[in-house]
């Protein structure tokens, strides 16, 4: 007689690590709580009791709040500090600063840091639950499934075959390598486009395919993903200009056309209007983007849900 699966991870750090079969729990889960945000009580009492700690040392707004509200939603209380609110800027470590947060009995603890890897090396130094809201250029898996999540919600819950394409600066960019590992899990096809000097031809190694020719990236897209120049990650310039980026990779209206009927259109955010994505195109109806916002609080609430279930019945083991 077959069982359900078990979630088996005190930590959400990647989405390298996972399988499918992980992958799709999340989904199941964020599917079971999705409905309740639209109830009138939409209060849950599954963490209520529990402490969440989002540690964002670097900006955020999206992830954040969805982190915050999703906490919220599941009725646990939240504490967020940034980074020029923490005593790292006095010097204290990253892990002296967890392990003080645990000892004052926060029970998870949602992390944005600047450095790759940085979640990994917080999971294991603590024994509450670290969940990676984005460390450097390396990974942002929450992003990651909450756009898949809105992927199997618009194209089908099997994504075996679907094409999407991801342009823009890949380099540089953790939700690009969050939604590859994702979607090649998934069994999609992924076409990575943009200018050579943001995507590089060794991101074949990957397994997908990298173009920069931008009518060839789209001709065959079930879901292209724009992604913003990150500035604020390069050390040096990329390409000339912003006006020579957007002239030549830039979403706007008479590109789209080059796009097959159905084809949706999606933003992790936040949207450079007229940079990378005309507002047109942002509020269209091709666009999903704000769907994939408010999918970001149910697939938040499944992983605190899914690390905060393990650690209880890890302590009472």
């Amino acid at each position: 007689m077959s069982t359900e699966p078990e979630w088996n991870r005190k930590d959400l750090v990647g989405i390298e690590d996972l399988s499918r079969e992980e992958l799709e729990m999340i989904y199941a889960k964020a599917e079971e709580l999705k409905p309740t945000l639209k109830r009138s009580q939409k209060k849950q009492p599954i963490l209520r009791g529990y402490t969440v700690v989002n540690l964002f040392m670097e900006p955020s707004t999206r992830t954040r709040l969805a982190f915050e509200i999703a906490a919220t939603r599941l009725s646990a209380d939240v504490i967020t500090v940034s980074g020029n609110a923490s005593s790292l800027v006095k010097g204290e470590s990253l892990r002296d600063t967890a392990m003080n947060i645990q000892a004052l009995n926060a029970d998870i603890i949602i992390m944005r840091h600047s450095a790759a890897g940085s979640a990994r090396y917080l999971s294991r130094c603590i024994d509450i639950p670290v969940i990676n809201a984005g460390d450097g250029a390396h990974e942002h898996p929450t992003q990651a499934l909450l756009d898949t999540f809105t992927l199997r919600e618009k194209l089908g819950k099997d994504l075996r075959g679907v094409k999407v394409t991801i342009l823009g600066d890949i380099l540089f960019s953790r939700v690009a390598r969050s939604n590859i590992w994702a979607l090649r899990k998934l069994g999609a096809e992924v076409t990575l486009a943009g200018p050579s000097t943001l995507v590089p031809k060794q991101f074949e190694h990957f397994g997908v395919t990298v173009i920069h020719d931008l009518r060839e990236a789209l001709r065959d897209a079930d879901a292209v993903m724009l992604l913003r120049i990150q500035h604020e990650r390069q050390s040096s310039t990329h390409f000339p200009s912003l006006g020579e980026y957007t002239s030549m990779f830039g979403l706007n209206e008479k590109r789209a056309n080059w796009l097959k009927p159905g084809a949706i259109i999606m933003h992790p955010g936040p949207i450079n209007r007229g940079v990378e994505l005309d507002s047109v195109l942002a509020d269209s109806k091709r666009s999903v983007i704000l769907e994939q916002v408010t999918n970001g609080i149910a697939v938040r609430m499944a992983v605190l849900y899914l690390c905060a279930h393990y650690a209880a019945k890890h302590r009472l083991a």
